[in-house]
């Protein structure tokens, strides 16, 4: 028999037996009492250069000397209106939320205005404007300036809105963002360190195939086309504009050919003279840091490249180390597991600062003088979080965080303060103080258990051996209220089981969706695991996937089925299972691969067919349909339909531009050239996540379907 590994981290019943009854508004996002619910975590930082403590209390700002308890009113709503009316500014309605610059002064949006509030002097000392419709803003600290997109064109804004960039015609966009957003991009444009030059995206998609979208609420219905590069397809071709400020013109980075490439984690020297780009091919098994002069455009040299037979996937820009202005830190999990580099800018190594077997998940910061760097890494098994610092100078790592759980931490300028927010299985959050390097700490804020008094179940997390027996999986199993092992309990599994997506960790409520928690108190047992190709693994964990989507996962996923099958108390007539995107693609495959073994399914935007899918994302995983025509068929969910048979709903957005409508509709036919039925409901007007109060009719729904058929 093979060996399952049952490991209760915490078994102790997490949350109260009482008598009240959850209900779908009080879990699901958008409910009317959801938020009440919702763990409320103090709003505390460090104010800049100082070790005080700025406290923010409903529309007061308080600061708190770090070991203190007294605090003192620096501002409140009622003065920051008094300055911004007097500089004809629209009054606020609530306290918006503050960007300390340093000890003096902060800023804030309000609306289409950035302004610089001089707190040491109380008045504002800046207001910059952006245009009625600008999208997308940038606020560069340094010159007080905002870029922003205005429909495909590019803006600065200031005291009068210049236009940098704009749009020649259909297909071509400025300073959004570029390659669907992978590989960490998040923006489209990029202040240099001193303000004297703004970089930016330009994207041509015009040779990207048009895809429909329809809009129904038009008298008679009306396409809305946008651009969706499939795999295998023609992608959009992206530049790097540069546009000086002293010159007020623009440049191109000379990046050459092919054009079918990936410019990613744009980062600036701290001189303003270059501009690094991480280059991956097309194939996205090659890249190479790139180093661009600044005033020519010209590649000066790549500085170093990475290769991997899988994928190579930079997530991260150069952080140059303060004071050290050739020598930039790299992230990559090259040797195994995200770990951190030091080079300089002539592209040597000078030393592996991080040498973990896990992940580096986060960079926190460095202290006053650059002596130290902080950052946060996952556990040896990825169930929590825990925060370090690292000498520069020797590599050595001191943990700052202590107790179990999943932390979240802010550093203070020296480096001597902590400011530690962490949950674990059976803490909602808490907030505390702690001296770096001592044991001395205050704890700032406890929160209560917004469940307490409810009838809600308990919960556990389990560990379980991978299909291949090579690795320990997390799962998480929630439990019926007043639980008896006597009774025989269904099953609804809660699944994703894709790429940068982990569900299950050592915080509140063991990660668990409070959905979970009501179905528990329906009667149901919910279980979820991470399956191989979630993150936080390590790369040969993540990797496992590779050109094979929805067989290293459903292998896995099925050693949980093993796991719950050994449990008295389930019963095996009765497993249902529940995702959304790639959950859903996963819930499809497991009813339809594992048809003996799920009795009901509900996947929400599932994907179908990757061929539908797009470039970016698909082919990281799939590389291109004719390169791995067997893994492209392997995958393809149409081909199993004839095995369908339990109840399955598939649910898809309207207008979804992620897992566009095609896959679930191809399923649909082909469900009915085969003659298999199934239930099929859609979102109008929705895009790939069904949000705000509709989400609650969405789960109603999801619910419903479980309680019919299961």
């Amino acid at each position: 028999m093979k060996r399952i590994l049952f490991l209760c981290l915490i078994a102790l019943p997490v949350l109260a037996f009482g008598q009240k009854k959850l209900t779908l508004d009080d879990v699901i996002s958008g409910g009317k009492s959801f938020y009440n619910f919702y763990p409320r975590r103090m709003n505390v930082d460090f104010r800049p250069g100082t070790s005080e403590l700025i406290i923010v209390k409903h529309d007061t700002v308080f600061t708190q000397q770090a070991w203190r308890a007294e605090e003192k009113e620096l501002f409140n709503l009622t003065d920051l209106n008094t300055l911004i009316e007097a500089k004809g500014e629209k009054a606020l309605q609530r306290l918006p939320w503050l960007n300390w610059m340093d000890k003096g002064q902060l800023w804030f949006r309000a609306g289409t205005h950035f302004v610089v509030l001089d707190v040491t002097n109380k008045k504002i000392a800046s207001v910059t404007q952006m245009a009625d419709g600008g999208e997308v803003p940038d606020f560069c600290l340094s010159n007080k300036k905002v870029a922003y997109a205005k429909g495909n064109d590019l803006y600065i804004g200031g005291d009068k809105q210049v236009m940098v960039a704009a749009s020649e015609g259909d297909g071509i966009v400025y300073g959004r963002t570029v390659h669907r957003n992978e590989f960490g991009i998040a923006k489209g444009t990029y202040w240099s360190p001193k303000g004297n030059f703004l970089a930016f995206y330009r994207k041509d998609e015009s040779m990207v195939t048009d895809y429909p979208l329809v809009n129904i609420e038009k008298r008679s219905a009306e396409v809305e086309n946008i651009k969706y590069p499939m795999a295998g397809m023609a992608s959009h071709e992206v530049t790097v504009g540069i546009y000086n400020m002293k010159t007020k013109k623009v440049a191109y980075l000379k990046t050459g050919e092919p054009k079918a490439r990936f410019f990613t984690n744009l980062s600036w020297t701290p001189d303003e003279k270059y501009l690094l780009v991480a280059e991956l091919n097309r194939e996205q098994n090659h890249m190479k840091l790139n180093k661009y002069d600044i005033a020519t455009g010209e590649l000066v040299k790549t500085l170093f490249e990475e290769k991997d037979d899988h994928w190579v996937e930079p997530q991260y820009p150069a952080l140059f180390i303060p004071g050290k202005g050739d020598r930039f830190i790299w992230q990559t999990p090259k040797d195994g597991f995200n770990n951190l580099y030091v080079y300089d800018l002539d592209g040597n190594l000078k030393k592996q600062l991080t040498r973990e077997k896990r992940d580096v998940t986060r960079i926190i910061g460095f202290d006053a003088k650059a002596r130290n760097l902080f950052i946060e890494c996952a556990s040896e098994d990825a169930l929590e979080r825990h925060a370090y610092r690292v000498s520069l100078a020797s590599g050595k790592m001191t943990q700052i965080t202590r107790e179990s759980g999943s932390h979240a931490v802010k550093i203070s300028s020296d480096g001597k303060l902590a400011l530690d927010r962490w949950s674990a299985l059976d803490v909602p959050s808490k907030t505390q103080l702690l001296a770096v390097g001592s044991t001395k700490s205050k704890e700032l804020q406890v929160v209560a258990n917004p469940y307490e008094g409810y009838d809600a179940g308990q919960i556990k997390l389990v560990t379980i051996k991978s299909a291949d027996n090579t690795t320990d999986l997390n799962g998480r199993i929630v439990l019926p209220p007043n639980f008896d092992p006597a009774k025989k309990y269904p099953v609804i599994v809660y699944v994703y089981g894709g790429p940068h997506a982990q569900l299950v960790q050592n915080r509140w409520l063991g990660g668990a969706r409070g959905w979970q928690l009501y179905m528990a108190q329906q009667g149901y047992i919910a279980f979820t695991m991470d399956n191989r190709g979630t993150p936080y693994r390590g790369k040969d964990f993540e990797q496992a996937i590779h050109r094979h989507l929805g067989n290293p996962e459903v292998d896995d996923q099925m050693k949980g089925i093993e796991y719950l099958k050994s449990l008295p108390y389930v019963d095996t007539d009765r497993i249902g299972v529940h995702g959304w995107s790639y959950g859903g693609f996963m819930t499809i495959s497991l009813m339809l691969k594992q048809s003996d073994v799920f009795k009901v399914g509900v996947a929400g935007g599932p994907v179908i067919d990757w061929k539908y899918y797009e470039i970016m994302y698909g082919e990281r995983y799939m590389d291109m349909p004719d390169e791995n025509p067997e893994g492209y068929k392997s995958a393809n969910l149409k081909q199993y339909v004839k095995n369908l048979k339990g109840r399955l709903l598939v649910i898809h957005g309207g207008i979804d531009p992620v897992v566009v409508w095609q896959h679930s509709l191809s399923f649909v036919r082909e469900c009915v050239k085969e003659g298999v039925q199934l239930d099929y409901f859609v979102y109008p007007r929705h895009e790939h996540n069904v949000l705000g109060p509709n989400r609650v009719h969405l789960m109603q729904k999801v619910t419903r379907y479980f309680e019919d058929f299961l």
